[in-house]
């Protein structure tokens, strides 16, 4: 086999090789596990994790000793998401889903604490919603962005929403600690949806399901959103409507089975 050249900017290559290990882990791991697996020297690796922490793209975990991937990291998959992958494989979906369904629906990706919409299709006679393609929401409030929290290792979620701080509010509602945010997002493991009822808009409700990739990292969420008065909507029904378009979506981003 032909020698590979040696890369021009050797820390530049082991960065980006610590970056991709991260992101194929399920969880945080340790600095001396990140310099075995890339025969990284331990102290290079150490200077190259404080100095992507300072730029955001990991995340240090004190108490378990252990590094994961930082906002930063997140807002590149972001990124990527919204130069129109998802967005273009989504968005046929969710407009048969909506017209299934009769009620607005629509595509989130996670950015750092926000998720950010890139598709909406609004059902007939409903109203606009604050949900617009290219809004931002901060995540522990609306059903995409738990249904992706809840897809998270939970080291990564502690990382994110370290205190009570990190947990913005709009109408007075929602986790307001990062213990509520975590028994919600148990609750939301165990039902296998997310929901939300007038934390984003008041007289609304929401429930969304995860998109998750190949790795089984949340890529996405689908999520529906009713009116809370009027017409009695079933939610679980919803939810499983929109948790079927979401492995739908799924499949066709190359998710196994």
């Amino acid at each position: 086999m032909p020698d590979v050249p040696a890369p021009q900017v050797p820390a530049a290559d082991q960065t980006l090789r610590i970056l991709s290990l991260l992101a194929r882990q399920p969880g945080p791991v340790a600095a001396q596990t990140i310099a075995t697996t890339l025969g990284i020297p331990r102290s290079s690796t150490y200077h190259l994790l404080a100095t992507l922490e300072q730029h955001g793209y990991v995340v240090h975990l004190p108490g378990d000793r252990r590094w994961g991937l930082g906002t930063a990291a997140f807002e590149l998959g972001g990124g990527y998401a919204r130069q129109q992958p998802l967005a273009r494989l989504g968005r046929p979906l969710l407009a048969a889903l909506s017209d299934r369904v009769g009620e607005s629906a629509h595509l989130a990706v996670l950015t750092g604490r926000d998720v950010l919409y890139i598709v909406e299709e609004r059902a007939p006679r409903r109203p606009a919603l604050v949900t617009d393609v290219g809004v931002r929401l901060p995540a522990h409030l609306t059903a995409t962005g738990r249904a992706m929290l809840a897809a998270l290792p939970r080291e990564q979620v502690r990382a994110s929403f370290p205190d009570a701080t990190a947990l913005t509010q709009r109408h007075g509602l929602g986790p307001a600690t990062p213990r509520a945010l975590r028994e919600m997002l148990r609750d939301v493991r165990a039902a296998g949806f997310a929901s939300e009822d007038g934390e984003v808009t008041p007289g609304f409700r929401s429930v969304a399901a995860a998109v998750r990739d190949h790795t089984g990292w949340p890529a996405a969420a689908v999520a529906l959103t009713w009116p809370a008065e009027g017409v009695e909507r079933d939610a679980a029904a919803l939810a499983e409507a929109a948790s079927a378009t979401a492995a739908e979506l799924a499949r066709r981003i190359g998710r196994p089975g």
